[in-house]
């Protein structure tokens, strides 16, 4: 294949996605493998970038550009980093994730991640899971703080993995944002995809995956709410973008939060997001657990800021 190839839709398509239509053409492999080409930024429909759920039509331009070279896996080795932990059995272990730490090792964050600080907390990889992933049943973003449960072996990963997929898992966030809502409670209903032209980004779309985001004020003051949100799906990036979609984004968080993010306090040096709850069944004995992780100290701060204590 040439550097670039450039082709017109052909006249037999009818609203294709051009993750199937590219697939169907038999020349860059599977549909997964199209999809981590469309992912890497190589594929643009009349020269705008494309998303895998981009829908095509007779006599529009396609560009496929080549597959980069994939940089070598991260691989993690373990670190003596601490860890605040709420429970550990033989089945699992439960943490007050800080923020600003990395769940896993990726390219540019190889180093200081959760992965590196389990290795060492379990004096090496736990028998039947994968060392560079190990136990990790969900994840919270870099700069989101609270719960975060890990599976101590296979038995229990593939046990919560269901529970996740099953949506059983209750989850429960909090989180400062600009303005009040007009409803004191209410349903954010939006479809979820990846970002049409900033790839790293998520967005609020028209064929995107379906997700739904339960909150309610808690409280209000300084120009700013607390909220307590409870996602009924996991979507990437889910609670930040619907909250961005309703008009009322999460203090200091820079990718969805527009220019709003230079007015958050010079200390907050993160989105004010919190899981401070994760209900589930224990995945050996079947009893409902909750966990609970407490506003941390940063947090706590912009409570009083909001109060107008400081």
């Amino acid at each position: 294949m040439s550097s670039e190839e450039r082709f017109a839709v052909d006249g037999t398509v009818r609203r294709r996605r051009i993750d199937r239509y590219l697939a169907q053409l038999g020349r860059w492999g599977s549909r997964a493998q199209v999809q981590r080409m469309i992912a890497a930024g190589m594929v643009r429909v009349d020269d705008l970038p494309a998303a895998a759920d981009t829908v095509v039509q007779p006599g529009q331009m396609v560009i496929v550009g080549e597959m980069p070279i994939a940089p070598a896996p991260a691989v993690a080795v373990a670190e003596d980093i601490p860890l605040t932990i709420l429970c550990e059995d033989d089945a699992i272990l439960v943490i007050d994730k800080p923020a600003g730490l990395v769940v896993h090792p990726a390219v540019g964050h190889v180093r200081g991640t959760l992965v590196a600080a389990l290795l060492h907390h379990w004096r090496g990889p736990r028998p039947g899971l994968d060392p560079q992933r190990p136990g990790l049943v969900h994840r919270l973003d870099k700069d989101t703080s609270g719960v975060l449960i890990i599976a101590k072996d296979a038995a229990a990963l593939t046990d919560l993995s269901a529970q996740f997929k099953a949506r059983s898992v209750a989850k429960e966030y909090l989180a400062f944002v600009w303005g009040r809502p007009a409803n004191v409670a209410g349903t954010i209903d939006e479809p979820i995809g990846r970002h049409p032209v900033l790839r790293k980004q998520m967005a609020v779309r028209i064929g995107g995956r379906p997700a739904t985001t339960r909150y309610e004020v808690v409280a209000s003051g300084a120009g700013m709410s607390l909220l307590r949100l409870r996602p009924q799906t996991g979507r990437t990036h889910q609670i930040r973008v619907h909250l961005q979609a309703l008009g009322h984004p999460i203090v200091g968080d820079v990718t969805y939060g527009g220019r709003r993010h230079r007015e958050a306090p010079e200390w907050l040096q993160r989105q004010a997001l919190h899981a401070a709850r994760l209900t589930l069944r224990h995945p050996r004995s079947g009893v409902t657990i909750s966990f609970t992780a407490p506003l941390p100290a940063d947090l706590e701060r912009l409570q009083l800021h909001l109060r107008g204590i400081a």
